[in-house]
């Protein structure tokens, strides 16, 4: 690391950092957490992007503080004030930040709103200089390169799922050959993807696929995504990987949820309550189980969410913009939310803080930059013209295509239906979950014992 030559402290402020980020939860794949750091602190967006996995990074360097991070980690920060000089404060969640102001006897300068969240996929650089502090900087690392991808199915789908083989291998090699693996499985393309590609590889490498469980949720013994998942898993062979895990719609909690993922958007919220019943009860079942796949990311890199339930949408806006779905309508745009980033890079908090919050390791293969890259040189545009039913049915088309040419096998593919949807029956889910976003702002701001702004 370099380090500046020392300067009289007379004339520089006292500055601290202070990162609360576990250096354990970053899923590197091809160098040491430490190199990673390293080509962090290059500046050098390049280098970042040769960083394989799931990360949430940060260098130091005198004044300079760079950090990192891919979809799969958030990343937040507070800069604070003292007598003596600034102190940033780094860490996953803003009740880390909250609790580290009271403890610093800074609690007064807290609101969840000064928080922010570094956006995915730029090296977000911050000179501690005083007052008034400098806006951060941005440097893209994961750059669009659009239609490299030829207009044929085959040809994308065997691109796009090899890559996402990869890092499902990549994964599975990084852990002991003993541990257990589960995937979050609906029965849909994309955690069907995952499941397949991941039973696919244990055999490769020689290894039991006996490891391999298919968590399935039940609410009340409801829910369409028990009879998709279990009809998937017999039309493939499988159904000695499923173990559906039944819930009481008692226990789903929405209130709980906004806590956990610390966000108000009601279907990140709605994802996040299911996601957060699963995980309590595999963990209630299998004290020692740590590791997790799902497949959040899939709709976003091939763009399938129905453009018609959002007003602001239109076809166009949703194909010619770069990383639409990953990252909102971009860091340079008055639509960003400093406070929680944009897109999936905001979202994804619905799949990771439940698992994590119940101690497991959760990876998103469909999150990671060089899964998202190959989405990107897919040439939207030439292969729908612009027509909404071709757009929709495009991702079953590549998924099926891409498992057919790396494993042999037929994907099943059912109708779309978000997982918040297929795990309970519709009349439940009205009692569930609040008809509108209100509701999730105000347990928002109740949790952080603030006003609503």
């Amino acid at each position: 690391m370099v380090m500046n030559h020392p300067t009289p402290m007379s004339n520089v402020p006292v500055e601290r950092l202070i990162n609360l980020l576990a250096p354990d939860r970053n899923l590197i794949f091809n160098m040491s957490v430490d190199e990673a750091i390293e080509r962090v602190g290059s500046g050098d967006p390049a280098q970042v992007r040769e960083i394989d996995g799931q990360f949430a990074l940060l260098h130091r360097e005198g004044r300079r503080i760079r950090m990192a991070r891919s979809i799969g980690r958030p990343m937040r920060y507070f800069l604070a004030k003292q007598k003596d000089g600034p102190v940033l404060i780094v860490a996953e969640r803003i009740a880390q930040i909250r609790a580290q102001l009271e403890r610093d006897g800074l609690l007064d300068q807290f609101h969840p709103s000064y928080t922010r969240m570094v956006p995915a996929h730029h090296v977000t650089e911050i000179s501690l200089v005083g007052c008034p502090d400098p806006n951060p900087l941005y440097h893209r690392f994961l750059i669009s390169q659009r239609d490299t991808l030829p207009a044929d199915i085959d040809v994308i789908g065997r691109e796009y799922i090899q890559t996402v083989a990869a890092e499902i291998q990549s994964f599975i090699r990084s852990l002991p050959n003993d541990e257990p693996i589960g995937v979050l499985f609906s029965g849909g393309v994309d955690s069907g993807v995952v499941l397949l590609l991941t039973y696919h590889l244990l055999r490769l490498d020689g290894q039991s696929p006996a490891r391999l469980k298919a968590f399935t949720l039940s609410v009340d013994g409801q829910g369409s995504d028990v009879q998709q998942a279990a009809e998937f898993l017999r039309a493939v062979g499988l159904d000695m990987l499923l173990e559906v895990v039944e819930v009481p719609a008692s226990e789903l909690d929405y209130r709980r949820a906004v806590q956990i993922i610390e966000d108000y958007k009601p279907l990140d919220v709605q994802a996040a309550v299911m996601t957060d019943a699963l995980c309590r009860r595999i963990r209630q079942r299998y004290a020692g189980w740590k590791y997790l796949l799902d497949g959040d990311g899939g709709d976003e890199n091939l763009r399938d969410y129905p453009i018609e339930e959002n007003s602001e949408l239109t076809i166009r806006s949703v194909l010619n913009n770069p990383f639409f779905y990953q990252e909102g309508w971009g860091v340079d745009k008055i639509k960003h939310s400093l406070t929680f980033s944009g897109g999936q890079s905001r979202g994804h908090v619905r799949s990771y803080a439940p698992s994590a919050a119940h101690g497991f390791t959760g990876f998103s293969p469909f999150a990671t930059p060089n899964v998202i890259g190959v989405a990107e040189g897919i040439p939207f545009i030439e292969l729908t013209q612009w027509q909404h039913d071709k757009l929709y049915q495009l991702k079953g088309q590549v998924a099926a295509a891409g498992i057919r040419a790396v494993t042999g096998m037929e994907l099943p593919i059912f109708p779309k239906q978000r997982f918040q949807r297929g795990a309970v029956a519709t009349e439940q889910f009205a009692k569930v979950f609040p008809p509108n976003e209100l509701a999730y702002r105000n347990v928002f701001h109740e949790h952080f014992q603030v006003a609503a702004r």
